[in-house]
């Protein structure tokens, strides 16, 4: 099985060559309510930007739709440029005035949308640079192509996937080299374990969306409130730990728009978890 950790790291290597704590940040929350427009107070969401960096986090997720465009206009306003962290962000999606996510994968409108990432992010080269979703009005290879093209002109540094399959993972690996996946995934939905083990035999990334939403189930919601209570630890810190324990590739990236949630979030990555909290935890039956 090819990888690009060791058994039990704390880091993973993206592309190979971008070494980052294997426990992110998702930049989604810093926006307005329903993802749209401006937070009521944009200091404190560069605030939150800030604390996050300064409590290790070297791995940042985005994407142009979030806001849109407000979540990367405030990373690149209250990180800049930096060389110590890595900035994905992602294209493919768009949003219209009832919040709906369109997928747009037109080749022309990725292109252009890559030139709005580089602008409001403040760099000249994005680390990573996502396809959002794939949109079933335009050909895949033709979207991934254009991210192709991107990466042979240097606006972006590596290319990931989000929300594919397996087979869509595949083809796309035969156009350009995929260095992460980011799919929904939790301890209580795991649909794309098929995805996971791609991306584990292939060393690629997997960015598991969603990594907190487990807690609202009926039945992980029970398993992860016991082992919460058990280890004196939140249910979203057990969340995010199981995530970090099931496979060396995966790189959660909780969001939160409170300096005092991610605090709380970040501290999963000093949970270990003992043979009796995994076994409870892999048998919850997802839904």
């Amino acid at each position: 099985m090819a990888s690009n950790t060791t058994s039990g790291s704390e880091t993973f290597d993206i592309g190979g060559d971008l070494t980052v704590n294997r426990l992110g940040f998702g930049a989604m929350r810093i926006t307005g309510e329903e993802i749209i427009g401006r937070p009521e107070d944009e200091a404190d969401a560069e605030d939150v930007l800030r604390r996050a960096v300064d409590l290790g986090v070297d791995f940042v997720d985005t994407a142009d739709s979030y806001g849109p465009g407000v979540s990367e206009r405030l990373i690149g306003e209250a990180l800049g440029d930096p060389d110590d962290v890595v900035v994905a962000s992602k294209a493919g999606l768009l949003r219209n005035r009832e919040g709906d996510w369109l997928p747009h994968g037109d080749p022309d409108f990725l292109k252009n949308q890559v030139l709005c990432s580089l602008d409001r992010l403040g760099t000249d080269t994005i680390d990573l640079y996502q396809y959002h979703r794939p949109d079933p009005d335009t050909d895949f290879e033709d979207s991934v192509h254009a991210f192709a093209e991107m990466k042979d002109a240097g606006q972006v540094a590596h290319v990931g996937l989000s929300n594919v399959t397996v087979e869509q993972l595949e083809t796309a690996t035969d156009i350009v080299d995929i260095a992460t996946v980011q799919n929904r995934y939790n301890v209580g939905h795991r649909d794309d374990e098929d995805v996971l083990a791609a991306c584990e035999e292939k060393g690629v990334g997997f960015i598991p969306w969603g990594p907190m939403y487990a807690v609202d189930d009926e039945d992980a919601g029970g398993v992860l409130d016991e082992v919460a209570e058990r280890r004196d630890a939140t249910p979203q810190q057990v969340s995010l730990a199981w995530l970090l324990d099931h496979s060396d590739v995966t790189l959660p990236i909780p969001g939160t728009s409170s300096v005092d949630h991610l605090e709380s979030n970040l501290a999963a990555a000093d949970l270990s978890l003992t043979d009796e909290d995994r076994a409870a935890l892999n048998a919850v039956d997802p839904q």
